[in-house]
């Protein structure tokens, strides 16, 4: 990959999903509420639970710091919980 390749695609993708740091700053607040949530329930998640969570916070963080309208990242969201609700009813992929 090109440093153009690389230039190309940040700058794109900045359109779309706004300054990385904006989107960085959203999703770790995000991701903070949620450990803290669950700390102090005692609870632990899954390796996939955790891992589709962080990927809709991620996606989450986009939406609210970019393109709101871009449906990719709501279709990305509910794939990351219907993984999960798959596995739940014995359908792994």
């Amino acid at each position: 990959m090109t440093t153009d390749t690389i230039t190309r695609t940040l700058t794109e993708r900045g359109l779309r999903y706004g300054k990385f740091t904006g989107h960085a700053e959203i999703t770790q607040m995000l991701k903070t509420v949620v450990a803290t949530g669950l700390r102090k329930r005692d609870k632990t998640l899954a390796p996939d639970q955790q891992e589709a969570l962080d990927m809709i916070l991620h996606k989450i963080g986009r939406i609210v710091n970019g393109d709101p309208d871009y449906d990719d990242s709501w279709v990305d969201i509910a794939g990351y919980a219907k993984l999960v609700a798959d596995r739940l009813q014995g359908v792994e992929r």
